[in-house]
């Protein structure tokens, strides 16, 4: 049967208490529970062409991560550990029985975390795009990293990020305090080897041949999970994210 990717799927969205912030998220469809982490600087909208796909077998929760889209900022720093508390707490506030994690690149991160955080509450784990540490980037995209703060906010006004925040964010005002937030997080050296070797769930990392880090790097952290399946090394696309997420 084939799917038409183009037709609307309506959510709900809301806002859930969590760790003093107020965290956005939509659900869509209905079925077992899967929840999708967008990218930095991204929201859950990016999940929009694959939604109606996933919503014919899923419960779909899209969260805004903090700072991003439609959740505020807050006076703490931008953190994937924090991050996975956020995601944690809200497993607990929608009383989610064991969901399905996926998250994309910061959003990866903030997935590998929560699963290793709170094994109890993750089924099964996608994690796209996510870099386990700092120096497997490829240095020119490190120097891009470095130039990440509230100064490029002027050069990123006819970027989709920047016109994403001003259109949903509730301080629209808040730009380049959340481009300093994440210059400095990913200015700081992380080794997350550990967590990735203690994944006890069903593990799948997805990576692509336009990654900030070279298909080698993922194949390391695929060797820390000792007994996956497989590796996507040219998944273009989310779709191929969403479509292995999507099997039972």
């Amino acid at each position: 049967m084939k799917t038409d990717l183009t037709t609307e799927v309506k959510g709900t969205g809301q806002y859930a208490e969590v760790n003093g912030l107020k965290l956005y998220y939509e659900t869509h469809g209905a079925g077992r529970p899967l929840i999708l982490l967008h990218g930095g600087l991204a929201s859950g909208e990016m999940f929009e062409p694959v939604l109606p796909l996933l919503a014919e077998r899923h419960q779909v929760i899209t969260p805004d991560l903090q700072g991003h889209g439609r959740t505020a900022d807050i006076d703490r720093p931008i953190d994937v550990r924090l991050m996975a508390g956020d995601i944690a707490a809200l497993i607990d506030h929608l009383k989610l029985d064991k969901p399905d994690l996926v998250g994309y690149s910061l959003g990866g991160g903030v997935a590998l975390h929560t699963a290793a955080q709170y094994p109890a509450k993750v089924r099964r784990l996608v994690a796209a795009s996510a870099n386990i540490r700092p120096d497997a980037i490829y240095p020119e995209m490190r120097v891009q990293q470095g130039q990440v703060n509230a100064a490029a906010a002027e050069f990123m006004k006819d970027t989709p990020m920047y016109r994403l925040y001003q259109r949903v964010a509730p301080r629209p005002e808040d730009f380049p305090r959340l481009l300093d937030k994440i210059g400095e997080s990913m200015s700081k050296d992380f080794d997350y080897s550990a967590e990735v070797r203690g994944l006890q769930m069903p593990t799948l990392i997805v990576a692509a041949d336009a990654d900030m880090a070279p298909p080698s790097h993922y194949v390391e952290v695929f060797k820390l999970l000792d007994g996956g399946n497989r590796l996507f090394r040219r998944a273009r696309k989310i779709l191929s994210l969403a479509r292995s997420a999507s099997c039972s």
